[in-house]
């Protein structure tokens, strides 16, 4: 049996990015079970709007339903067939990525394993060949907090110091052209030298030479990274702002398959990874950046799409990996949303 839902997920308060306000939260469940009564569960965490990248929930729920799981039912239920039945699939990457998903959870039930061992050594019907690449497993992963943009820069600092407190070991602020330099200035002096500092544009910058100037100066703050300062499809103009700052920069967007990261690296376009499943269109496509990344000593982290605990688990399986050397984006359900769709939900 196969179900798809469209769940919405009621937000603590607004989540605000350069692109603006994330106010509603309705994301794409898939789940199956099989005729031994085994279940699985996965999550297509488009957002609700264009705005991100052009996948959207409701577009995502019409491929999930009309062609993606159609597709995968007729090739699973092995997780490397279903991947490889699902690369016809232009794009929307969310929609094959949540029926991946579920058909990855499902391997992992019937096998035993926890979705970590089963990326880590073996499964998948050659897509995650047991490897010792991908050993040993960690026990806990760093994590991080993302700050989204907010009134004024003392309630950001308020907030940055609730999350050091708490034990965050990285924090991320978000950023766009006139909330950036002072805000990152203000931030630096507040928590010292020592702390992991990074920023996120998510694209609000252009290549005029004012932006460019204004992301030069940030060089001066000691950053991790710059996170995808430029446009959601710019590789080339990330390759050259790079050659211009000494601050990493860390592509997110413009980061959609195996493909565009093996492009991104030999360009030069950026220094470090966010990786997404749901952005590069699954678990398969996630275990191939990461095995290219740690060959190349590339910086390689998890984000978020604000998803559930659904979604999270395979985050979180993912982080356990070797090569995913800083800490992720993983706030607890408990700060974002009014109730998860897992019960107990996690704890960081």
């Amino acid at each position: 049996m196969a179900e798809v839902f469209e769940v919405a997920l009621p937000l603590r308060r607004p989540f605000v990015t350069s692109f603006g306000a994330t106010t509603t939260r309705r994301t794409v469940l898939v789940h199956l079970v099989g005729v031994d009564g085994a279940e699985g569960w996965g999550e297509a965490a488009a957002l609700d709007h264009p705005f991100y990248l052009p996948d959207t929930t409701s577009s995502t729920f019409a491929v999930v339903t009309e062609w993606a799981l159609p597709a995968a039912l007729e090739a699973g239920p092995d997780p490397g067939s279903v991947a490889r039945a699902l690369e016809p699939i232009r794009g929307n990457t969310f929609a094959r990525a949540g029926v991946e998903a579920a058909f990855w959870c499902l391997e992992a039930v019937r096998s035993g394993s926890s979705l970590a061992e089963l990326f880590a050594y073996g499964g998948g019907g050659g897509q995650a060949v047991a490897s010792a690449s991908r050993a040993p497993l960690r026990l806990a992963a760093p994590v991080g907090e993302s700050i989204g943009i907010s009134e004024t820069i003392e309630e950001t600092l308020d907030e940055v110091q609730l999350c050091l407190a708490e034990g965050y070991q990285r924090v991320k602020l978000k950023i766009k052209p006139g909330w950036d330099l002072e805000l990152v200035a203000a931030v630096r002096e507040a928590v010292g030298e020592e702390v992991m500092l990074q920023v996120d544009a998510n694209g609000a910058y252009s290549t005029d030479e004012s932006d460019l100037s204004r992301l030069e100066r940030l060089d001066e703050y000691g950053l991790a990274c710059i996170e995808q300062p430029l446009a959601w499809d710019d590789i080339m103009g990330h390759s050259d702002l790079q050659r211009r700052i000494k601050t990493p920069i860390c592509l997110d967007e413009c980061l959609r398959s195996p493909r565009d990261v093996h492009r991104a690296l030999a360009l030069g376009a950026c220094r470090n990874v966010n990786l997404k499943p749901g952005r590069v269109g699954g678990i398969s496509a996630s275990l191939a950046i990461h095995d290219v990344c740690r060959a190349q000593g590339v910086p390689l982290w998890c984000g978020g799409m604000l998803e559930s605990g659904i979604g999270r688990a395979i985050n979180l399986a993912l982080c356990a990996l070797p090569g995913v050397s800083d800490p992720a984006d993983m706030s607890p359900a408990s700060v974002l949303y009014e109730w998860d769709l897992i019960d107990p939900t996690y704890e960081v």
